[in-house]
């Protein structure tokens, strides 16, 4: 913009911060929910269907749990946290970054082993079952048994069907369940632990068998409002995932309700 030689100082002054103000659109900041990385498919579709109805712009964040749990601590601009597990949710609530009364169980999963799809490998997981055979001189791909759900998940599976000290020296140990699920479908590993809902939305892998539900604890999924987050818009997203039509789109893609 040019002004004239005799353009009042003031005037332009007041000019310019007319022009600078932000417009309400502009100055709200997206609805942001960090998310297990699992749950990436069915929540983008959620959001989807939150933004259609005129509920305002969300955005995600999907990563481990643990990592996510860690930024949120740290200061990450999230609204939502919906966990893996209940350990990541238990992390953050003790040190008072939940919203009291948002917390809530939402969803649950299976564990299951997969291969690459065109492997001829179908069998049961019971005690003592031959895994090492199963990988030959591969590696057994799952999250990072140290933090990731999944990986704590199979971790505790392993140990109960009496395999962690064999298999623990022959991990790929992936940053969160969805890496290790690329890690199988890319041929890398020739076995991997995942989630039953990340199997079924890759055709590049195939599920071997289901980890029995008597080998680890339940898998549960808690969702809460991060503490001072609590605006209309937070708890509007938060009744939209835990409403019928959010748990049916949750269901569509293999996970179960825990209510």
């Amino acid at each position: 913009m040019r002004f004239g030689k005799h353009f009042s100082p003031i005037l332009c002054a007041l000019t310019l911060a007319v022009l600078w103000i932000p417009s309400p659109a502009s100055a709200q900041r997206p609805l942001t929910i960090f998310a297990a990385a699992s749950t990436t498919n069915a929540l983008t579709e959620i959001m989807k269907l939150h933004e259609s109805r005129g509920g305002g712009k969300v955005s995600a964040s999907f990563a481990s749990s643990s990592t996510l749990a860690k930024q949120i601590e740290n200061g990450a601009p999230a609204d939502i946290f919906l966990s893996a597990d209940q350990k990541w949710m238990d992390y953050l609530d003790q040190r008072k970054l939940i919203e009291p009364g948002s917390r809530g169980d939402l969803l649950g999963n299976r564990v299951v082993l997969i291969a690459p799809a065109d492997s001829p490998l179908k069998a049961e997981i019971k005690p003592g079952f031959p895994l090492l055979q199963w990988l030959g001189e591969g590696r057994l791909s799952m999250g990072d048994p140290d933090h990731v759900p999944a990986g704590l998940y199979g971790k505790e599976a392993l140990t109960r069907l009496g395999l962690w000290k064999q298999i623990e020296p022959r991990l790929a140990r992936a940053g969160d369940v969805r890496a290790a699920l690329a890690l199988v479908e890319r041929g890398e590993c020739p076995l991997g632990v995942v989630y039953s809902t990340d199997a079924a939305i890759s055709a590049r892998v195939k599920v071997v068998a289901a980890f029995p539900a008597d080998s680890h604890k339940p898998v549960v999924y808690p969702v809460g409002i991060v503490v001072g987050k609590a605006s209309p818009a937070a708890r509007a997203m938060l009744e939209l995932l835990r409403s019928p039509q959010g748990m049916a789109i949750f269901k569509k893609y293999g996970f179960t309700a825990t209510r």
